[in-house]
């Protein structure tokens, strides 16, 4: 199984009143750290919207454990939780700077063609992906 690691430094316009990261900005880590997983597996995003392919979030669990204050960093772990072929679920952990748990998440995906939003077969439609997905996955 393949972990990519994202570090993110948590910047004032990130938090709330009460000085932790606001909790929707999280799902916006996630997408970072996705996006770093994909290049860490030889891939780029932009290069399959390019293809005419889409990617949308279809389901997100998102579990809230520990805040992630203003100045510091935090650390995402992304990875493959499962994967059929049609499927991608991404497995999450946001870390705190000191290590600590703070998120726990999924997010699962469906490729779509970009001009009918039809799913597609990503086993067919994109064979390299395919392998470096199965390779990668949990």
């Amino acid at each position: 199984m393949i972990i990519s690691e994202t570090d993110i430094q948590v910047r004032y316009a990130e938090t709330d009143q009460m000085g932790v990261v606001y909790h929707a900005n999280y799902l916006v880590w996630l997408e970072l750290g996705r996006t770093k997983l994909i290049e860490d597996l030889g891939f780029k995003y932009a290069d399959m919207e390019n293809e005419g392919v889409l990617s949308p979030v279809v389901d997100i669990e998102i579990s809230y454990k520990k805040p992630v204050r203003y100045g510091e960093v935090a650390k995402v772990k992304t990875w493959i939780e499962e994967y059929d072929g049609i499927r991608v679920v991404y497995g999450y952990e946001v870390l705190t700077e000191g290590g600590e748990l703070s998120v726990i998440a999924k997010s699962k995906h469906v490729c779509v063609k970009k001009e009918t939003f039809r799913p597609i077969s990503i086993r067919k439609r994109l064979p390299d992906w395919h392998e470096a997905y199965e390779k990668a996955k949990k």
